[in-house]
């Protein structure tokens, strides 16, 4: 039996959520250095797209890392299997019509271009929230750079391990010059470029 046949699929399309919800869903992904604005810049989206009556929805790195992917480490292919979880999962949002603000490290092109592949396009956008090094370190609001330093974490992003920035990017945001409502305002002028906000979508 191939067990692929039964899985049983909802009868409402995405395209239906849509016009119920009178806009189209898909899935915002910060990616970014430890430090560098993107779980902030998430939740003030998170509440942006509240005020508009967008159906959204916060899906964080380390939330996950707390719950479906406690079982994951940091080695290179846990890395790779973490960043596919949060993709199945954005892509299970977005098809029930939700706008997703996925906000993971994900430090790998390769890691992203997998999830991106889960989406049709435009649907998915890879967000780069650009801070220099030097001041993530200084941020350290979960004081995660201080313990990779003094070796109580290891392969640690930026530091132990590599970040690779996006090469073809949707956005740069540079939270180290922008405030976060800039930044906000930033990425809502996009969308709204994009079409992506609309009231009677197709």
């Amino acid at each position: 039996m191939n067990e692929e046949t039964n899985i049983e699929l909802s009868k409402i399309s995405k395209q239906d959520r849509w016009r119920l919800n009178q806009h189209k869903s898909g899935v915002i992904w910060f990616t970014g250095l430890s430090g560098s604005g993107k779980s902030t810049l998430a939740n003030e989206m998170d509440k942006r797209f509240y005020q508009m009556g967008i159906h959204s929805c916060l899906l964080d790195g380390d939330a996950l890392r707390f719950g479906l992917n406690k079982d994951l480490g940091f080695s290179r292919d846990d890395r790779k299997e973490n960043i596919r979880r949060a993709g199945e999962i954005s892509k299970m949002m977005a098809d029930a019509g939700l706008l997703v603000l996925a906000s993971f490290i994900s430090p790998y092109q390769s890691d992203r271009d997998m999830v991106r592949s889960m989406f049709s396009p435009g649907e998915f956008f890879e967000i780069y929230v650009q801070c220099p090094l030097e001041i993530c370190q200084n941020r350290d609001p979960k004081g995660l750079y201080k313990k990779a330093q003094d070796g109580s974490i290891t392969e640690f992003t930026g530091l132990t391990s590599p970040y690779f920035p996006p090469e073809k990017p949707e956005l740069v945001i540079p939270t180290d010059r922008l405030s976060v409502m800039k930044c906000a305002d930033m990425l809502i002028t996009y969308l709204g470029h994009q079409s992506f906000l609309l009231e009677n979508p197709s």
